[in-house]
């Protein structure tokens, strides 16, 4: 029941940022807003690092954030703030896992994911960590996972958290510098290389027999 019920409340949240980004680059079409944020200066980028913290800390997908970033920001800028952020969630799901982590991987992470972490944590460290890191499984639940469990140090479990992330946000960069600038060899090299970060998490997950 709980996972029902916080499932439909993730999915809410989920299309409301969806409709939000939507709303913004609408409004945004003359670049307006963007330059009032970007006005704003070191408040502005802090509290886009906060607010890229505290979704990437939900079952919320955090593309949406990542995408309005780099129109904000630009693709340089944008991506990196994107990264920090999540990264910043990373280490905070971390802490908070210790102590409260099992209660909440009861109600929002299913036991499936629980187990193929952990059997690649057991067979592998942190080697193992890594590749569970690249399978199609959402970064906040593995986040949540890897700080449940008691084998899992700080540094590795940092470390793969952010090194993990950078080929498909370097992707996702590239395909919206294809469609902002219409740049066709861009987009179809980032839209590759998402597919193949996806495709080599399946790969892997098929072989794992898992």
């Amino acid at each position: 029941m709980h996972n029902k019920k916080y499932g439909g409340l993730a999915l809410a949240i989920t299309l409301f940022v969806i409709l939000s980004v939507l709303l913004f680059f609408y409004l945004d079409r003359s670049d307006a807003i963007s330059k009032i944020i970007k006005n704003s200066g070191f408040f502005g980028a802090v509290l886009a690092l906060v607010l890229m913290a505290f979704v990437s800390m939900t079952p919320v997908p955090t593309e949406g954030l990542l995408v309005l970033y780099q129109k904000v920001y630009g693709v340089y800028w944008g991506t990196s703030l994107a990264w920090l952020g999540a990264n910043l969630g990373a280490l905070i799901i971390f802490f908070i896992a210790r102590p409260y982590g099992q209660k909440f991987l009861s109600q929002f992470v299913q036991p499936r994911y629980f187990e193929l972490v952990d059997h690649w944590v057991r067979e592998k460290g942190t080697r193992g960590l890594f590749i569970a890191r690249l399978l199609p499984i959402p970064a906040f639940a593995v986040n949540y996972i890897a700080g449940v469990l008691p084998s899992v140090r700080l540094w590795p479990y940092f470390w793969t958290a952010a090194l993990s992330i950078i080929p498909y946000y370097l992707a996702t960069a590239l395909v919206f510098l294809g469609v902002s600038q219409q740049v066709w060899p861009w987009l179809i090299a980032g839209a590759i290389g998402i597919l193949a970060f996806w495709g080599v998490g399946y790969w892997v997950r098929r072989r794992s027999g898992k």
